[in-house]
């Protein structure tokens, strides 16, 4: 196997020779990098003709079994002939590689254009391909994923940010007291919620619309445990109480094939509290990374944080008024 130094070694020519011999497939000299901040993603192409895509993961932001459970979810979801794109079968029958420690996984190309829902039929569209895949979710657990519930990932996101001194020290007391409050606010929001196997990444240029053969789901990578709803904010153009009309047709869609729980609607604005400070948590881990400044070169000044704390100070509020 084609020996790897380290994630910032992967050059398109090593990822060439690692895909072609795992694959035994001889690959062209084509190798298109795809927008990916975390890992590297390329499309590649067989002397055939035929497109494929090659993830090589980024080294310790997931485990493997982490990564099996995310590939054994999208596998079942295209059992149940659910649109999405699985994995392909390695020679050794697995869905993972491994090179000098990074997994790496190979999946078909899969041509579609972004879905922005507009009319009725669209949103129920959306609701009937999240309920078959909560379906399925609800199969089995994840035992390695992300647990979507203040007490877990938020409280961790939170203490990232602290303990790791990414916050300075002028503005620690504001966040901690924001951050406190939001957790204290929407822990008991969650109690006696279902929480089981999400996409949890489920916005609108995750969502493939195909012509002629519909909805396709795409890239799991923040698969999670964690409330149905999660999977349907961040499709809304709106607040939740803005987006009545939207959310009545996806769960018109959605409970063609199971019910859904109403209560779980007051997760909304707390589930965007918990997003906002995931992200900051996620730039937090990424500030080391070669180009992390060029995109995004306002983070950690003195403007940054004010404005991270205002909008988290807005975000409580809106959580006070719309969940009480």
């Amino acid at each position: 196997m084609t020996e790897m130094t380290g994630f910032s070694e992967l050059t398109p020519d090593r990822l060439l020779d690692v895909v072609e011999e795992t694959l035994d497939r001889r690959l062209v000299g084509f190798a298109h990098p795809l927008t990916s901040y975390i890992n590297r993603v390329y499309e590649l192409q067989d002397a055939t003709g035929e497109r494929i895509i090659a993830k090589f993961y980024r080294p310790g932001r997931w485990s493997r079994e982490a990564l099996d459970e995310e590939h054994a979810f999208v596998l079942s979801c295209a059992d149940a002939e659910i649109p999405v794109v699985p994995p392909m079968r390695l020679p050794d029958g697995g869905t993972l590689g491994e090179v000098d420690g990074i997994h790496f996984a190979v999946y078909p190309k899969r041509r579609g254009r972004d879905f922005e829902a507009c009319t009725e039929e669209e949103w129920q569209r959306i609701g009937h391909v999240l309920g078959r895949l909560h379906a399925v979710g609800r199969q089995e657990t994840a035992q390695h994923r992300v647990v979507l519930h203040p007490g877990h990932s938020t409280e961790q996101n939170i203490g990232d940010l602290i303990e790791g001194d990414y916050v300075p020290a002028r503005f620690r007391t504001d966040f901690e007291r924001v951050t406190r409050e939001i957790a204290d606010a929407i822990t008991p929001l969650f109690e006696d919620v279902e929480l089981f196997r999400i996409h949890g990444d489920c916005h609108h240029a995750n969502i493939l619309e195909r012509p002629d053969e519909g909805l396709m789901l795409i890239d799991f990578d923040d698969m999670a445990t964690g409330p149905a709803v999660q999977d349907l904010w961040m499709l809304l153009p709106d607040r939740a109480d803005r987006c009545r009309r939207e959310i009545n047709l996806i769960l018109e869609g959605y409970e063609t094939f199971q019910e859904f729980d109403d209560y779980s609607l007051r997760l909304i604005e707390p589930l965007r509290a918990m997003r906002m400070l995931y992200f900051l948590s996620w730039c937090a881990r990424q500030v080391a990374d070669a180009g992390f400044s060029r995109t995004f070169p306002d983070w950690g000044s003195d403007s940054f944080w004010r404005g991270q704390i205002a909008d988290l100070t807005h975000q409580m509020a809106a959580i006070r008024e719309l969940c009480g």
